[in-house]
């Protein structure tokens, strides 16, 4: 008997595989002792898809699992409506990388009806939430399952900032900007900053700069639990920009202030049987298969 009786399935637009993806997902679930919702983006891909339709802001409410059928950036959207809610995740990869959609599209049967049949793991993924403050006033900016990162903006010019953990001052800092991110985003932006992999079940933050003005300025990890803030400086010309995810959130004046602290709910992301990050990392980044032995 499956733990998951209603099921959300939500699908990257503007991508020929996703739809094939999906049509293969409605019609092995349209077999078992599921409801399935859809999206209402999602719904518009697909003619009529004979299911009910909700909003994203509405998927926790409706489903008790969701699938995603796209790359690690679906995944990333979709996780900050449903992390608060505990409502697990599943990806089927119609990406590129896939460290978080690990599900083959030749394989959607299969692994599907292992999970519905509860043979699956669960990893518990840690997001970044955000607040912006300006004087007196504070504004929730959101959360971010990859990273948070201050940036230049539109200006091709790097900025100054400050640094503080714990409320300790760390550095002040001329650079392009610096990337936050937890373990899940190690293998993204960060990684293309030159900041260390991390496993995913640390309890860890990496500040990565980006692009310092000096040789000494290195990637340093943090306490998963600490607070980070950011102020940048008060003579800043530019307006700096706020990023969760990828997505900017804010502009910045100098003088405000950005506090990063972990989301109390973590992301709850289930793979298929066997799954292994080094596996993934393995086949996702180039990593050397195993060398020949004398009893092969």
């Amino acid at each position: 008997m499956t733990d998951f009786k209603r099921i959300g399935l939500v699908g990257r637009p503007d991508h020929s595989g996703v739809v094939d993806s999906l049509l293969r997902l409605l019609a092995f679930l349209g077999n078992q002792d599921v409801d399935i919702v859809l999206d209402d983006v999602t719904a518009r891909l697909i003619e009529n898809p004979g299911v009910n339709e909700c909003t994203r802001e509405e998927l926790s409410s409706r489903c008790d699992l969701v699938i995603v059928v796209g790359g690690d950036g679906s995944i990333l959207n979709v996780a900050k409506f449903i992390a608060s809610d505990q409502v697990p995740v599943i990806g089927i990869n119609r990406g590129k990388l896939g460290f978080l959609t690990d599900v083959l599209p030749n394989e959607i049967e299969t692994n599907i009806a292992n999970v519905l049949n509860g043979d699956y793991s669960v990893d518990k993924r840690f997001l970044l939430d955000v607040v912006a403050r300006r004087g007196t006033t504070e504004h929730n900016l959101g959360s971010a399952l990859n990273d948070v990162v201050l940036h230049p903006g539109k200006a091709a010019q790097m900025i100054e900032f400050e640094l503080f953990i714990d409320d300790k001052f760390v550095y002040s800092q001329e650079s392009d900007g610096l990337i936050v991110s937890t373990p899940t985003g190690s293998t993204a932006y960060s990684l293309s900053a030159g900041g260390p992999i991390m496993h995913p079940h640390l309890n860890a933050v990496v500040l990565v700069p980006m692009y310092p003005h000096s040789l000494n300025s290195r990637p340093i990890v943090i306490d998963g639990d600490s607070e980070i803030k950011l102020i940048v400086a008060a003579k800043e010309s530019l307006e700096p920009q706020l990023s969760c995810d990828g997505e900017v959130l804010y502009t910045a004046v100098a003088g405000d202030e950005f506090l990063v602290t972990k989301k109390t709910v973590p992301l709850q992301l289930i793979h298929p049987p066997n799954h292994s990050f080094y596996q993934a990392c393995r086949s996702k980044l180039g990593w050397g298969s195993r060398l020949p032995r004398a009893d092969d």
